[in-house]
């Protein structure tokens, strides 16, 4: 197996503490030769894991002092990014139970986070939105997200940051892409 190699300090990336194959530079997992057909894609996996431990990890760390998880970071983080979202679309987003969404709304709710408004055209529907004090908790756990990101970014090049925006979309299940664009695509 690759010797893969991670800095765990500081909150972003840099250039010179990407994670690099065999310790040769960050450049070396370029020159890596293809998994034969049919074999397991274990470095790109491990650096999915990897990153996705480093990328959640700093909002983790914010979220334990609400005794909040991430469950609570993902419905907030849709609530507040499409006020008066209604919860049916926020299932279908999130591809969990009702069961699931309505512990974790439930708290965001109790905590003054998130409030439900009854829809005006259709009284059965339940529209969410990010309370003041929510916008403020989405942001604070958007920021160190955002940093990583623009690090990574930045270090990678216009041409770089374009194949990464494509590689993420590409790894979403084709049948949500048209869907997933809606939400990705505003500022």
């Amino acid at each position: 197996m690759a010797d893969i190699n991670f800095s765990t300090t500081g909150s972003a990336p840099d250039r010179t503490a990407a994670a690099t194959i065999d310790g040769s530079g960050p450049d070396a997992g370029a020159a890596a030769a293809a998994p034969a057909a049919g074999e397991p894609q274990w470095e790109m996996i491990e650096l999915l894991f990897f990153a996705y431990r480093d990328f959640i990890g700093d909002p983790d760390a914010i979220l334990d002092a609400f005794d909040f998880g991430r469950a609570h970071h993902r419905v907030l983080h849709f609530v507040n990014r499409n006020p008066g979202m209604p919860v049916a679309e926020l299932l279908n987003i999130l591809k969990i139970t009702k069961q699931s969404l309505g512990r974790v709304l439930r708290e965001l709710i109790e905590a003054g986070y998130v409030e439900q408004q009854t829809g005006e055209s259709d009284r059965r529907q339940r529209l969410l939105f990010a309370t003041a004090r929510g916008r403020d908790l989405a942001l604070r756990l958007a920021a160190p997200q955002s940093t990583r990101i623009a690090a990574a970014l930045a270090a990678l090049g216009p041409e770089g940051a374009a194949a990464a925006r494509e590689f993420l979309r590409l790894m979403i299940n084709a049948e949500e892409r048209a869907e997933t664009a809606r939400f990705v695509a505003r500022t």
